[in-house]
């Protein structure tokens, strides 16, 4: 069994996908970063990042104790290795889906991450309508090259790293399919090849049901003021600001 640390964004679809792929039995703990639970004491003995997804494998591939695991990425690739899927074993292969899963983590999903922040939540939070300005098209700028170099690569490939569907995909279509709610819908009429891929990829049973997990979490309906003590514990985060709310969950577990 593996316990999953999780709340319904797109890095944590990107585990329970790869789970119900492969289908692996988990039982799934709820972090709510909005409202701090990534902070508490428990969860940072497992995850010292304070980021949420995280996993415990209490079978772990090599026999011993239990093994936590955080990033996503580093989660994908060991359930992979555990299962012998998903991630080839010869050297070339393997290598090219590791090349496309480490873009994904250094490029699509962060730049994604800060363009929602700015064009979403920033004005909320911000009064400088110069930066904000700024700060939209910088990141929204940088995820629409990103969109090129998928669709040029998804143009000579069916999957992003070649004729099989690998991690690399599940680490990418977790937040490629968020594109149109995040520039608009024009953004699947210039990247046709993209948009086949999403379709693709989304018609997946095992991707559905990990899309799925707990949506009701996210779908709350929130007052005003909810609303704004959620983003003061997501944004602007600083380190004394992570160390006093470590330190107060100590505390408050001790």
């Amino acid at each position: 069994m593996i316990d999953v640390y999780y709340w319904p964004t797109p890095n944590g679809w990107k585990v329970t996908i790869m789970l119900e792929e492969c289908g692996l039995e988990y039982r799934v703990h709820a972090v709510d970063i909005g409202g701090g639970e990534q902070f508490k004491a428990d969860f940072l003995r497992i995850s010292p990042n304070n980021r949420m997804p995280a996993i415990i494998d209490n079978a772990p591939l090599g026999g011993g104790k239990p093994l936590a695991l955080f990033e996503s990425g580093a989660i994908l690739e060991y359930l992979a290795d555990k299962t012998g899927k998903f991630l080839p074993k010869e050297p070339a292969a393997r290598y090219t889906v590791l090349q496309w899963a480490y873009w994904q983590m250094a490029n699509l999903g962060p730049m994604m991450g800060n363009a929602n922040h700015f064009k979403n939540y920033a004005k909320k939070i911000v009064d400088d309508e110069a930066q904000l300005t700024y700060g939209t098209k910088r990141f929204v700028g940088e995820v629409d090259r990103l969109c090129g170099v998928m669709d040029a690569q998804l143009g000579a490939n069916r999957y992003l790293a070649g004729a099989d569907y690998s991690i690399a995909d599940m680490l990418s279509w977790s937040w490629a399919m968020l594109l149109e709610k995040l520039i608009d819908d024009a953004v699947w009429s210039k990247f046709p090849n993209l948009k086949r891929w999403v379709d693709e990829v989304g018609a997946r049973p095992a991707v559905q049901k990990g899309r799925n997990v707990h949506k009701e979490w996210s779908e709350r309906q929130l007052t005003e003021e909810q609303e704004k003590a959620r983003r003061e514990i997501l944004f602007n985060q600083t380190n004394d600001k992570v160390r006093n709310a470590r330190e107060e969950a100590a505390r408050a577990s001790s």
